[in-house]
C-alpha cells in the first residue's frame, strides 16, 4: 500500500490546489507491434520523405532555409520538399529526448519526454457548455473561469492555451488577453499563440517580460502547438511558428490532424506513416532553424464515419494508432503528444464516458508525454464542457496513481505486521497497518458516489454531471490568484495595452 510520503495523490483544501507534479511513469508501455511491423512503417515513412514530399507553402523564408541546407524545392509550385530519409533522421536526432518547460512557479514546472507524462485540458473549442447555461459561444468570462479551474485542479499539470475561444474579443487581439490570463490567473505552464507570426512573437515577448531574456536563452519557458495541413502540406502558420519559437530556443509541438479516409488514406498503417513523415520533416526544419531546438512529435489520428464524414473517437483504429505512434516515437527519440479524453458526444453521457475512457487509456498506455485534450473535450472538439472538464480531471487522478506508483513491493506494502494483529476469519479494518495507510491506500475520485442508494436518494439523487456542476462552482468560489511580482504584472499589462492600441479590431 502507498505511504503518504510517496503518494502522488493531490487534494483540494478549501478548493485551493496543492502543487501538482507531472507523472513520473513507473509502469511499462504497451508495445503491441513487432520489430518487423515497425520497420515496415518506417520504410513507408522513408518512402514518403524521399519520393512523395511535402509542400512548404506561402513562406519564402522557409524555402530559403531549405535551400541553404542543400535541399532544392521542386514541384508545380516550387515548394515541394523531398529529402534523404537518413539525413532527416539525423536532423531529428538533434532534438532533445526530454526537456523541462519551466513555470513561473518552479513547483509547477513539467518535464516533457522520457518516462514522464503531463496532462493539459482541451484546446480550441469555440463553444462551451454547462448545466446552467447550456451550449453557447464561449466568452472571455468563460475562458477566465476555465483557466482558474485548470489552475486549481491538482490532476491537470499544464494550462493549454485556448481552453475555449473567447469569441467576444476581436480575433486580432484575443491572443493577448488569453496569454495574459494564463500568466496572471495561474502559475502553471501553458502554450503560446500560433495563428499568425505576430501573435507568436507577442507571446515570446510577453514570456521574456515574465522570465527575462537570459532565462529564455537557457531554459524552455513556453511551448506552442501547431497542426500540419494534412495531407502533405506545411503552411506558413507552422513554419513561422517554428521560426519564432525554436528561433528563441523554445519548444514547438507539431501535430498532423489526420482523419483517415479524408486527410490520409483510409488504412490505419498508411495514416500512421503519413503522420510520422509530416512530423519528421517539420522536426528537421526546426533543427535547421536552430540545432537542438526542443521538439515534440504530435499525433492526432481519428477514424471517421464514411457515411457522413464526421470524425469518430475512441474507436479501435485511433486506439491502435496511439500504440504504434508511441513505439515509433521512442525509436526516433522524440517526446510524444497525443489526444486525450476524446468523444463525439454532445453531453456528458454514456457515449462520452466510453469514448473518452478508451481514448485516454490508450493515450496513457502508449506513453504520451504531453496529453492535450486530457479534460473537457465534447462534440468532437467543438465544445468545452465545464462539467466534462471536472469529470475528466477527476479520473486523471487514477492515472497519476496507477502509472506514477505502479505496484509497490516494499515492507509496508506486504503488511506483515498486520497479520500479527488479525486472527483467521477476522478483518483488517482496525489494524495498525490499515490506520497508517487508510488515507492513501486507494484513489478516491471526488465525483463518484459509492454510498448506498438510501444515502444517494437523501442527497438529491444527483448524477455525476450535477455533482461536477456543484464542484466547479464551489472551486471558483474559493479561487485566489497566485502571487505575481507587481512590477512584472504592470509591465505585462502595459505591453498588452500598447499592442492592442497598435492593432485594429478584426473579427476573422
Amino acid at each position: 500500500m502507498a505511504r503518504r510520503a510517496r503518494s502522488p495523490r493531490q487534494h483540494l483544501e478549501g478548493g485551493i490546489a496543492q502543487p501538482s507534479p507531472f507523472i513520473r511513469r513507473k509502469l511499462p508501455y504497451f508495445d503491441p507491434l513487432s520489430p518487423e511491423e515497425l520497420e515496415k512503417i518506417e520504410a513507408q515513412v522513408d518512402w514518403l520523405l524521399e519520393n512523395v514530399g511535402f509542400a512548404f507553402r506561402d513562406d519564402p523564408q522557409a524555402l530559403e532555409i531549405w535551400r541553404k541546407a542543400g535541399v532544392t524545392p521542386s514541384g508545380e509550385h516550387g515548394d515541394l520538399i523531398r529529402a534523404d530519409a537518413k539525413w532527416v533522421r539525423g536532423l531529428c536526432a538533434k532534438a532533445p529526448s526530454q526537456f523541462v518547460q519551466h513555470a513561473r512557479n518552479p513547483e509547477r514546472s513539467v518535464t516533457i519526454g522520457g518516462d514522464n507524462q503531463v496532462f493539459a485540458p482541451v484546446y480550441g473549442s469555440p463553444f462551451v457548455r454547462d448545466l446552467e447555461g447550456g451550449r453557447r459561444y464561449a466568452t472571455f468570462s468563460d475562458f477566465e473561469k476555465l483557466v482558474k479551474l485548470t489552475y486549481m485542479h491538482p490532476n491537470l499539470h499544464h494550462g493549454s492555451l485556448v481552453i475555449a475561444e473567447p469569441t467576444d474579443l476581436p480575433v486580432s487581439k484575443r491572443h493577448l488577453d488569453m496569454v495574459l490570463a494564463h500568466m496572471t490567473l495561474s502559475d502553471k505552464p501553458h502554450l503560446g499563440a500560433i495563428t499568425e507570426k505576430s501573435r507568436a512573437q507577442d507571446t515570446v515577448d510577453m514570456v521574456e517580460i515574465l522570465f527575462g531574456a537570459e532565462r529564455m536563452e537557457r531554459d524552455v519557458c513556453i511551448m506552442a502547438n501547431v497542426n500540419t495541413n494534412s495531407p502533405l502540406l506545411v503552411d506558413r502558420v507552422v513554419t513561422e511558428a517554428i521560426q519564432v519559437y525554436c528561433g528563441r530556443g523554445q519548444a514547438i509541438i507539431v501535430t498532423p490532424f489526420i482523419l483517415t479516409g479524408a486527410m490520409g488514406p483510409v488504412s490505419t498503417a498508411a495514416g500512421i506513416a503519413q503522420a510520422m513523415a509530416e512530423v519528421m520533416i517539420c522536426c528537421a526544419f526546426a533543427q535547421l532553424v536552430r540545432p537542438g531546438a526542443p521538439f515534440v512529435m504530435g499525433n492526432f489520428l481519428s477514424s471517421m464515419s464514411l457515411k457522413s464524414g464526421a470524425p469518430t473517437f475512441g474507436m479501435p483504429e485511433p486506439v491502435l494508432s496511439n500504440y504504434a505512434i508511441g513505439q515509433l516515437a521512442r525509436r526516433l527519440g522524440l517526446p510524444l503528444r497525443c489526444g486525450g479524453s476524446l468523444t463525439a458526444s454532445k453531453i456528458e453521457d454514456a457515449q462520452a464516458a466510453y469514448e473518452s475512457a478508451d481514448s485516454m487509456h490508450s493515450t496513457v498506455l502508449a506513453g504520451s508525454n504531453f496529453t492535450l485534450h486530457a479534460a473537457g473535450w465534447l462534440e468532437g472538439g467543438l465544445s468545452t464542457g465545464f462539467e466534462k472538464l471536472i469529470m475528466d480531471a477527476d479520473r486523471l487522478g487514477g492515472y497519476q496513481k496507477l502509472f506514477g506508483l505502479g505496484l509497490e513491493t516494499d515492507d509496508n506494502a506486504f503488511a506483515r505486521d498486520a497479520y500479527a494483529e488479525v486472527q483467521p476469519g477476522g478483518h483488517f479494518l482496525g489494524s495498525g497497518h490499515t490506520m497508517r495507510n487508510y488515507q492513501t491506500a486507494f484513489y478516491e475520485p471526488k465525483l463518484s458516489d459509492s454510498e448506498n442508494v438510501e444515502s444517494w436518494e437523501e442527497g438529491g439523487s444527483m448524477d455525476m454531471r450535477h455533482r461536477a456542476f456543484l464542484r466547479w462552482n464551489e472551486m471558483l468560489r474559493h479561487y485566489e490568484p497566485p502571487a505575481l511580482d507587481a512590477a512584472k504584472a504592470e509591465e505585462l499589462a502595459a505591453y498588452v495595452a500598447r499592442r492592442k492600441n497598435e492593432l485594429p479590431d478584426a473579427w476573422y
